[in-house]
């Protein structure tokens, strides 16, 4: 019988895993060991500007881990969205880190580079030729949207990873990729049921999530040609038929059905066993083939901004905080008009910590909180325009009163000065698909060899 065994660390590179749980994946005995690395969960900023999201040191760290390993083991590792977005730029650090660490271990290794930054002129090709559209929920655009993005970053599939490990690969470094597709790409070629390589891929795409530790460490995934078996590799973590089957509620709009690049996981008829030891069975998974698309991200500029912090004791403000919040937002911009301050020019935000600022809806009835932290965020087109709006607030922020006849209180900010520029400001703008008639036509594959013979490149 075909039979592939995947060991997944972690949910994301960087994020780490105890000594006990990587030790035990290890001893397992994987063929390959697979690792996403990124996501747009962090917010426009990482996609926009390209940079990643985690500290080099934990990368490093988790990276040096996998690759020991996988020599020791002589089998290979495939990561995806490196560098939290999956930039070009994101695809070169981690590339550089990988041949640090083989260089210090003397290791030689073929490197596989898989870039998935779109070039706008070719997605504006794409989009003349109705080849691009809106997933559900997402804006409509113009050709235009394409020149306004920093960057645009088309999701690979299994494919491009299944052309680098074909060619020989021992690591594979991935631009932005499906989750699922990081960790199919090789079960899928060695044979194994298809429907039963992607419903792994998404099952253990967060590492632990899909058991009843999900902190604690990574899975192993043993697949085959009729189904496959998850299970934990931390101490004292089990995988059960609840943990397992509730994942596909996880950044899935249909907990039943999954889509990805060319397919639709269908896990309607999916059974699901408990087995000793902690583990969990899989079988009955359907796939459907469908048209090959690859989902579009891209992010935009969209102004600067500045911060300010105070913190209020004030029981007068505590009695109605967004009393409070009105009367200071109105007498500010119309303070601000009088400076010569158009309002299209910005815009303001006043949010409560610890009164409705996380949740936005109304308060129990009743509830007084003992203190609140009031932020102020100013967003404008430059970032001089940003500070000076919130070095208007200033004052009133330290001293405004609940009544205009009361003596003005005392708030405090918590550092000094009381503004802090955040720089520039990213939106998202695509959450499209674009048609493809081949699935590695949205990615370029570079490889060289790393470490004790590196520069060669092939």
């Amino acid at each position: 019988m075909k039979q592939c065994k995947v060991f997944v660390p972690f949910g994301a590179l960087g994020a780490g895993i105890s000594d006990e749980a990587f030790e035990r994946g290890v001893a397992l005995g994987p063929d390959i060991i697979s690792t996403d690395a990124g996501s747009t969960d962090s917010g426009p900023y990482y996609l926009g500007s390209g940079r990643g999201k985690y500290a080099r040191r934990a990368v490093k760290r988790d990276m040096e881990r996998l690759i020991q390993a996988a020599h020791a083991l002589h089998i290979p590792i495939t990561v995806g969205s490196a560098g939290t977005c999956g930039s070009d730029l994101g695809v070169d650090e981690l590339a550089a880190i990988c041949q640090e660490i083989c260089g210090e271990q003397g290791i030689s290794a073929k490197l596989a580079k898989i870039y998935t930054q779109q070039a706008p002129q070719y997605l504006k090709e794409k989009y003349r030729a109705g080849r691009v559209r809106a997933l559900e929920g997402a804006p409509d655009i113009t050709e235009a949207v394409f020149d306004e993005c920093s960057t645009i970053v088309g999701l690979a599939g299994a494919e491009p990873f299944m052309e680098a490990l074909g060619q020989g690969a021992d690591i594979v470094v991935c631009g932005r990729a499906t989750d699922t597709a990081v960790i199919a790409a090789y079960p899928l070629m060695k044979g194994c049921d298809a429907a039963a390589c992607w419903h792994a891929a998404k099952t253990a795409e967060c590492g632990g999530l899909c058991t009843t530790d999900p902190q604690g460490g990574g899975v192993f995934l043993t697949i085959d040609e009729t189904g496959f078996t998850v299970e934990a590799t931390a101490p004292g973590s089990r995988c059960t038929p609840y943990s397992v089957s509730a994942h596909l509620l996880y950044e899935n709009a249909d907990p039943i059905r999954l889509t990805e690049p060319g397919v639709v996981v269908d896990t309607a008829a999916s059974r699901y066993t408990q087995l000793e030891n902690g583990r969990v069975r899989v079988e009955g998974t359907r796939l459907e083939r469908t048209p090959y698309t690859m989902k579009l991200e891209g992010a935009s500029p969209a102004g600067y901004q500045t911060i300010s912090l105070v913190g209020i004791r004030d029981r007068g403000v505590m009695q109605d905080p967004l009393r409070w919040l009105k009367n200071l937002s109105q007498y500010m911009e119309s303070a601000l008009q009088k400076m010569g301050v158009p309002g299209e020019s910005y815009r303001y935000e006043l949010r409560p910590y610890g009164y409705n600022a996380v949740y936005g809806g109304p308060v129990p009835e009743g509830y007084v909180p003992n203190e609140l932290g009031v932020m102020l965020t100013v967003t404008a087109d430059t970032q001089e325009l940003a500070t000076q709006v919130a070095k208007a607030f200033n004052p009133y922020l330290l001293h405004f009163p609940v009544h205009r006849d009361q003596q003005l209180p005392s708030f405090a900010f918590p550092y000094s000065p009381a503004e802090t520029e955040r720089g520039r400001l990213y939106a998202f703008r695509l959450y499209h698909v674009a048609e493809l008639d081949d699935p590695l036509e949205g990615c370029r594959i570079c490889c060289e060899t790393i470490g004790k013979e590196a520069g060669r490149n092939e």
